[in-house]
C-alpha cells in the first residue's frame, strides 16, 4: 500500500525559507518560466537554508554550453571556517543541454534576457527558478504604480463604507 502526502511537490521545504527576487516582476515581463538545479558547496547550502541570500543584482548567462548564474550573494556561513565559500562567486545552474540550447536561441533575441526568480529547496536539493523576461520601459513601471494606487484607493473606499 502506498502512502500518500498532502504536500505539493513542486512546494519549498516546510523548514526551508525561499529567496525572492522581488524586483524582477517589476522590471521584467516575465515569457517563460524553467526550474534548474545549483551547484553549491557545504557552506554555501546551510548559509541558503538560514535564508541569507541575495538575487537583486543576479543574472543567468549561457558560456559554451552552460548555463551560469551571475551576481547572487550569498552571505558567509557564521559557524563556517578556513574553507568558507566566496559569496559572490558565480555558480553553475544545471539544465538539459537542450534546454540550455532553447534558452540561448532566445536569448540571442533582442531585448530578451535570463533573470533568477527565486531560489528554493525541493525534496532537500536546491532549485534555482528562472525565467527568460523582457525589460518593461519606464512608460509600463509607471502604469503599473499607477494601477497599484487606484486599486488601493478602491479597496479603501469600499472598507470605509462597511
Amino acid at each position: 500500500m502506498s502512502k500518500k502526502t498532502d504536500k505539493n511537490p513542486n512546494s519549498s521545504d516546510k523548514y526551508s525559507p525561499t529567496i525572492k527576487n522581488k524586483k524582477a516582476r517589476f522590471n521584467y515581463h516575465l515569457l517563460q518560466k524553467l526550474e534548474t538545479g545549483i551547484a553549491l558547496t557545504g557552506t554555501e547550502v546551510k548559509s541558503l537554508r538560514q535564508g541569507r541570500a541575495n538575487l537583486e543584482e543576479a543574472y543567468c548567462r549561457v558560456n559554451d554550453g552552460e548555463l551560469f548564474l551571475v551576481g547572487c550573494t550569498i552571505s558567509l556561513y557564521e559557524h563556517g571556517n578556513l574553507v568558507n565559500h566566496e559569496p559572490t562567486r558565480t555558480r553553475k545552474l544545471l539544465a538539459h543541454r537542450r534546454e540550455i540550447k532553447k534558452l540561448q536561441s532566445k536569448v540571442v533575441q533582442k531585448g530578451l534576457t535570463l533573470v533568477p526568480l527565486r531560489i528554493y529547496f525541493t525534496r532537500g536539493l536546491a532549485k534555482v527558478e528562472i525565467a527568460i523576461a523582457q525589460g518593461k520601459t519606464h512608460g509600463d513601471k509607471r502604469d503599473k504604480i499607477k494601477d497599484r494606487q487606484v486599486q488601493r484607493d478602491i479597496r479603501q473606499a469600499m472598507h470605509r463604507r462597511r
